[in-house]
């Protein structure tokens, strides 16, 4: 097994523990937020419920026995300095503010003994609707010491020797915040320190279970992964439409599947080749006898036959040896490509010479057919780096081909032109054209195209120039229109002198 196989799900499952942790402490820490958040909230609307009719005590009790104005309408301060003095015997959180029917702040004890003046006029809509419900509803508001902020309070209209306004009581003043801010930080300190005991205890157990868990499938198909790559090539995850990673299963299914079915091709494409070898195989029996025939008879009635027969007699039995031996020429040369049992010997040559002598020795055929076969521009000298041999058999197989599907007074050119860093080799003729449907088929191997109601050729020959180009890590292209001729053109790189 490799370090990669070893050390895969190790990888994984660190990372699930350092997702999980962050987790917990993240959810651990939202927990402690929210519950303060939602207790502060819970004791700010308990303690106002709780002191909701205090204002209207202060306005009912001590009211009644003081105007909280002098006569020259002024605000009574002695009476508010015992008022404040009473409430804070009671709760030193409380403070007390006198409003007009403004919002206007007219005095608070907080007045003369803070650094912090309070503000001069606060909102007057939190108060109303806390005296239109009776403070059974909660409500937040203003104070008068930090507009940014919005407390619990007590309110209650007053009238009083012509008058109007608002005790307007603070139900958590500055001494209350200093208090609970200290209370407070010593809470989240035991909750924090309980909170990472506990979250460390139940991280530890319950991450165990859940990473078990959820590893599961994933060790299954690890396990069957393994079993696959071992050679059984039978091993699927079972069921994956129910595996908690669905698609991965699913995928591996398909891809053991895919390769699977390939192998199977592999083997179906081998049986193919090996019965198309024997068929073609088969085909050479045909010629042969027909030799065999012809030859028998001229050595039986060779003395009754006369010279003209005896000369018809001979030349099928030359056309149907060159067939048989160009015919077991290109199935050697293709199943030594084929394999992958040649390799280019490479070195410059000139290409110009070697079209020469292939157009020398083609020359005869074409005269026959009555073509003309010629070089382009035949004085000037190409030089490339690749494999002679290999390329005259390209050369030959297309200029052979050209020939076979050029009508008479047709042409085939060979031409030789420097492109850049390389030689592009043109083979042109004004025969009949490949139909445009069978063209990305004709370097087939053992393609055979059909014409009409007969086959052309064996298929071997262009699959023989393809696979020699590829040797030479280079492409043939071919352009052609039915009955306007062919064109197969490749590169070979130049040398350089």
């Amino acid at each position: 097994m490799s370090t990669k196989e070893k050390t895969l799900t190790p990888k994984l499952v660190k990372k699930l523990w350092v997702a999980f942790i962050l987790l917990v402490l993240l959810m651990g820490v939202s927990y402690i937020f929210i519950t303060s958040y939602f207790a502060s909230k819970h004791y700010e609307e308990t303690t106002q419920r709780l002191n909701a009719r205090i204002a209207d005590h202060v306005i009912g009790e001590k009211f009644q026995d003081a105007s909280p104005f002098l006569k020259d309408g002024s605000v009574n301060k002695p009476l508010f300095g015992d008022l404040m003095h009473d409430m804070m015997a009671v709760n030193q959180g409380i403070e007390v503010y006198l409003l007009d029917d403004t919002g206007k702040v007219l005095y608070s004890v907080v007045l003369d003994h803070s650094d912090n003046a309070p503000a001069k006029k606060v909102a007057l809509e939190p108060i109303q609707a806390f005296v239109a419900n009776k403070g059974e509803k909660f409500v937040l508001g203003d104070d008068p010491r930090n507009m940014a902020r919005q407390k619990i309070f007590s309110a209650a209209p007053y009238s009083i020797d012509g008058h109007q306004g608002y005790i307007y009581i603070i139900l958590a003043g500055k001494t209350f915040e200093q208090v609970n801010s200290t209370l407070l930080g010593q809470y989240f300190a035991k909750l924090g320190i309980g909170a990472i005991v506990l979250t460390t205890l139940f991280s530890a157990i319950i991450g165990s279970l859940a990473i078990w868990f959820l590893t599961k499938n994933l060790r299954l198909i690890t396990g069957t992964v393994r079993r696959f790559q071992e050679g059984d090539l039978e091993a699927r995850i079972e069921h994956p439409e129910k595996s908690d990673i669905a698609i991965f299963a699913g995928s591996f299914n398909d891809m053991a599947d895919t390769i699977v079915g390939n192998m199977d091709k592999m083997q179906s494409v081998d049986a193919l080749r090996r019965e198309l070898i024997a068929n073609v195989s088969h085909d050479l029996r045909t010629p042969l006898a027909i030799l065999k025939g012809y030859i028998e008879t001229l050595q039986i009635k060779r003395d009754s036959l006369s010279e003209a027969k005896k000369q018809a007699y001979l030349q099928i039995t030359h056309d149907n040896v060159d067939k048989l031996s160009s015919l077991i020429h290109q199935l050697f040369d293709y199943s030594k490509l084929e394999a992958e049992q040649v390799a280019p010997v490479k070195e410059p040559f000139s290409i110009t010479e070697l079209s020469h002598d292939l157009i020398a020795k083609f020359r005869v055929l074409a005269e026959q057919k009555q073509i003309t076969l010629e070089l382009d521009d035949p004085q000037k000298n190409c030089i490339v780096f690749a494999d002679v041999s290999l390329v005259e058999r390209a050369l030959q197989n297309l200029i052979e081909n050209a020939i076979k599907y050029t009508e008479p007074e047709g042409k085939v050119t060979l031409a030789l032109h420097q492109k850049g860093a390389n030689i592009e080799i043109n083979i042109t003729d004004t025969g009949t054209g490949i139909p445009i449907n069978e063209q990305p088929f004709i370097f087939d191997r053992y393609k055979q195209l059909h014409k009409g109601s007969k086959k052309r050729g064996y298929g071997l020959g262009l699959a023989i120039v393809k696979k020699i180009m590829d040797l030479h890590d280079t492409t043939i292209t071919v352009l052609s229109r039915p009955k306007q001729g062919s064109s197969f053109i490749f590169n070979l790189p130049a040398y350089q002198i």
